[in-house]
């Protein structure tokens, strides 16, 4: 009992959020096994598509995905490519 008190509160207050979360995982699991999937296709396919287009644009990628990302960032707009184009100037 003595080596649980020296265990600061910090710690507990993680595990149970922790737990709280993987709670909340499960109830929102068990309520999207309930939805129509043709509802829950479009919801995945709109979060996955905001979500790449957000790492392209930001570049915030995982590390795992960056050969992927780099290979298609091209034919998208990044955060820096609008910028570089007004410093040039209009060409005549």
């Amino acid at each position: 009992m003595e080596k649980l008190k020296e265990v600061p509160p910090s710690f507990w207050l993680k595990v149970l959020l922790g737990v709280g979360i993987f709670v909340g995982a499960f109830i929102i699991l068990r309520k999207v096994a309930a939805m129509n999937k043709v509802v829950l296709a479009v919801i995945v396919f709109i979060v996955v598509i905001v979500g790449g287009v957000n790492w392209i644009y930001e570049r915030n990628e995982p590390a795992m995905l960056t050969p992927f990302i780099n290979k298609i960032a091209p034919f998208f707009p990044s955060k820096g490519s609008y910028g570089g184009k007004q410093q040039g100037g209009p060409k005549v």
